[in-house]
């Protein structure tokens, strides 16, 4: 059977310039802390990096701080803080955050008090992309970076979040981004490392891939593929539309991520979607991988008035430049004949 990879936005699969770059590293023995030469080598290849996600971020290279992941990110930039957010966040901003914002049937946030909250540019189930207003605390990029063009500087927000899976780097290595004279003191001490702001001795193998994926993925975005990716997710769109009566899809009406589909059909279970289809050959998902697998409505459906029955049975179908448009109407095919299906059942 062949298979087709719909769920980019848990993660993306790795790209061949961070593999390189992370097979390179492995060869390099030194501690970055040390100030021999196998130490300065190592040294080297996380400034190298660091450099590489500040140019792609549109960021300075002295204002990366490299983490585990955007995990460990939001963590470091919220812990202690109490900054409002919305329910539409990811579960590691929502952890630290309060969430009193609310957001309208389009899945925007209103922010009357920025300089205390927290709002992600892009929902990673739905891709609706959110207004960030000037001074805001703190915004997770993670899905936006790569996708949509941006500058970290031109944003006007303290702190940005990101995460290298999500543009085809390594699992487990992301970065807290600051802006130009924003400090803050380490959560993880002990080393000293990251200029006093993440202690631990830096993992270069990842960091590199980091930097190797942020520099490829401006390149993608420059060439214009994620407009493809846009045009081949707006026919899978269509054609659900037009054969399937019934169908609610998310976001069509606000600016997205250019990859993202998510729609629902009342009453289809999402996780028996998940599953038929991927005994057919496509990797989907039931929202964000953080919480897919725990069974329950989607929290951002709900929180943009979505009821139990749509928000239970949405799907998301995340799409990357090298989806091709077989794939995706491959994937419609098999969909649509499930959807025959229940739609028989429940007559």
């Amino acid at each position: 059977m062949s298979r087709a990879y719909l769920d980019w936005n848990a993660t993306a699969p790795l790209r061949p310039e961070a593999r390189a770059a992370m097979l390179a590293a492995m060869d390099v023995s030194g501690n970055p802390s040390s100030v021999h030469g196998e130490g300065r080598a190592a040294r080297a290849i996380v400034e190298r990096a660091r450099a590489q996600v500040a140019q792609a971020f549109g960021a300075s290279a002295g204002d990366i701080v490299f983490t585990s992941g955007a995990t460990e990110a939001a963590a470091l930039a919220m812990r202690g803080r109490n900054l409002a957010v919305a329910e539409i966040e990811h579960d590691c901003v929502l952890a630290w955050g309060d969430p009193v914002l609310s957001c309208d049937g389009n899945g925007l946030v209103g922010v009357p008090d920025p300089a205390n909250s927290a709002l992600q540019l892009a929902n990673s189930e739905t891709g609706i992309l959110q207004t960030l207003p000037d001074g805001l605390a703190v915004s997770d990029f993670v899905q936006g970076f790569g996708k949509v063009a941006l500058a970290f500087d031109w944003t006007g927000v303290d702190m940005g979040i990101l995460s290298a899976h999500k543009i085809g780097g390594p699992k487990g290595v992301g970065a807290l981004v600051l802006r130009p004279g924003i400090d803050l003191a380490a959560d993880i001490r002990g080393g000293g490392q990251e200029a006093g702001r993440r202690g631990g001795t830096e993992n270069v193998i990842g960091i590199a891939g980091f930097g190797a994926a942020a520099e490829a993925a401006m390149r993608d975005l420059n060439d214009g593929l994620w407009q493809k990716v846009a045009e081949t997710r707006d026919a899978l769109e269509d054609r659900l539309a037009d054969e399937a009566p019934g169908v609610v899809s998310f976001g069509r009406d606000v600016a997205r991520l250019p990859n993202t589909a998510c729609f629902a059909v009342p009453g289809w279970k999402a996780e028996t979607q998940v599953m038929q289809m991927d005994l057919a050959g496509f990797a989907i998902s039931a929202g964000s991988a953080c919480s897919s697998g725990k069974l329950r409505a989607s929290r951002v459906l709900r929180a943009m008035g979505a009821d139990a029955a749509i928000a239970a049975s949405a799907i998301r179908v995340s799409l990357g430049p090298t989806t091709s448009r077989d794939d995706i109407m491959r994937f419609a095919d098999a969909w649509l004949a499930q959807y025959q299906k229940f739609r028989a059942r429940a007559a």
